[in-house]
């Protein structure tokens, strides 16, 4: 008999050493397992298939903290939480447009898989990246025999080609790469529209992507998102909810898809111009306008001159959509829908001359 003192060691040992072996718990003293493998391993079926209802996220994350030190490099935070996980995939519910098993899911960062688990029982595909060459190792053992419904591949999600038939983006994302991780999701989306996103990410940031954290939490992040998203923001998630706990709370947040005409004309011109501005939100927009954005002569017929021309015709006539004397408004102070109303005007000067 094989002697272990721990339910890391046993749980460990029935992924890498003997999968199919027959786990003999005990109310007290050492945990033993028998060295003789058989068929009736509670967490395989006869014929030594997973059985992913026996599987929880606190076993999925022991068992990966086994093998490695989370990097806090990399973000990797885990998520134990099964109500959190439960609420990350169920959310896209409330839109009609849940996950089944004609669905295609990425995971960005699956990590120890407790979210990929929840994935899985669902019926759907998943494809994973995961940059941890560990985790992905983990993740392979833990869902051996799973190949035909789980991809995992050792890559870098935000240079990684993604599969262009993904329905939905459902992930516990790193928090240091959110913002490219959206400019990536969102450039994705473009081409290859998705039914749902939902991500696990730091509470002020969703505060930035829903902005409904009052007028400071306006800005180009939201307002890009905007153009393409209805926002809506789920669970407050306490940092108890992770392994290791990351210093600030966190909250799940979900990204539907507008359907109907575009928000703006230029799409270019509008997060050039939300950026230009809110780069310097104390200032009033008639003192930022008066110089061009940066590279705003990549934009077809715009230059140093041409902008200096618009802003003297948008200062002497009345814009629709905005309020009079908006340029002696603070970024902040502008309404949401007012930036459209306002690149769109710009837009429209352009193509007069």
């Amino acid at each position: 008999m094989v002697r272990f003192r721990s339910n890391r060691q046993i749980l460990w040992h029935r992924f890498s050493q003997a999968p199919r072996g027959e786990i003999c718990w005990r109310d007290a003293g050492p945990f033993r397992i028998s060295k003789s493998a058989g068929p009736s391993s509670p967490l395989r079926d006869l014929e030594g298939g997973i059985i992913l209802e026996n599987l929880d996220a606190r076993m999925l994350v022991d068992l990966l903290r086994d093998r490695i030190s989370p990097d806090k490099n990399l973000g990797q935070h885990f998520i134990l939480d099964e109500k959190v996980i439960s609420e990350a995939v169920s959310m896209c519910n409330d839109i009609e447009r849940q996950v089944t098993k004609e669905s295609h899911v990425l995971e960005i960062g699956p990590g120890p898989g407790s979210l990929t688990l929840e994935l899985l029982k669902t019926g759907a595909r998943v494809t994973a990246l995961e940059i941890d060459q560990q985790a992905v190792i983990h993740l392979g053992k833990v869902f051996a025999g799973l190949e035909q419904r789980l991809s995992v591949s050792h890559v870098d999600a935000l240079l990684a080609e993604w599969p262009k038939d993904i329905t939905h983006v459902i992930a516990n994302i790193p928090y240091g790469i959110s913002s490219p991780i959206l400019d990536r999701i969102q450039t994705h989306h473009q081409k290859n529209p998705f039914e749902a996103v939902v991500l696990l990410v730091q509470e002020e940031f969703s505060e930035r992507m829903s902005m409904n954290g009052g007028p400071r939490s306006i800005g180009p992040l939201g307002l890009s998102l905007w153009m393409d998203f209805d926002i809506h923001t789920g669970s407050k998630v306490h940092p108890g909810a992770f392994s290791p706990p990351p210093r600030v709370n966190s909250r799940l947040i979900m990204l539907e898809p507008r359907n109907g005409e575009p928000r703006v004309t230029d799409r270019r011109l509008f997060k050039m111009v939300t950026k230009h501005c809110f780069a310097n939100r104390r200032r009033k927009m008639r003192t930022l306008l008066s110089k061009p954005p940066k590279r705003i002569s990549r934009i077809k017929g715009w230059h140093k001159s041409r902008w200096e021309e618009a802003i003297v015709q948008l200062s002497s006539n009345p814009i629709d959509g905005m309020r009079e004397g908006w340029l002696e408004f603070r970024p902040d102070d502008l309404l949401i829908e007012e930036w459209p109303s306002l690149c769109d005007h710009f837009s429209l000067l352009n193509q007069e001359n």
